[in-house]
């Protein structure tokens, strides 16, 4: 069964109202350009680093375009995490027209 996802449109109202979201991208990628609320764990670091996911709320998972968020989101909810697909990813919210942070703006 595919796990739930959103769209970029509804994760900008749900940042804005101070959910989580986790960005399981590479590092050199999420240095490039990231949403600003974002948490970074890439995805290879997932498994090793569940202590840092909240288990109490919904947490937002974003990649470059939707495939790797999908596989942390399976992952996450086999660990009991109520975790969504950010579906497009960054991609998708950069192409939305939406601000990012990038390593030279740090």
């Amino acid at each position: 069964m595919p796990p739930p996802e959103i769209d970029v449109d509804e994760l900008a109202k749900l940042v804005n109202s101070g959910a989580t979201l986790i960005d399981v991208r590479e590092p050199d990628e999420f240095r490039h350009a990231r949403i600003s609320e974002a948490r970074h764990i890439p995805l290879a670091d997932v498994p090793g680093r569940m202590n840092e996911v909240p288990g109490d709320e919904v947490v937002y998972v974003i990649c470059a375009k939707g495939g790797r968020s999908r596989a942390a989101v399976h992952f996450m909810r086999e660990q009991g995490i109520d975790a969504v697909n950010v579906s497009g990813g960054t991609a998708a919210w950069i192409e939305s027209g939406r601000p990012v942070e990038t390593e030279d703006q740090t």
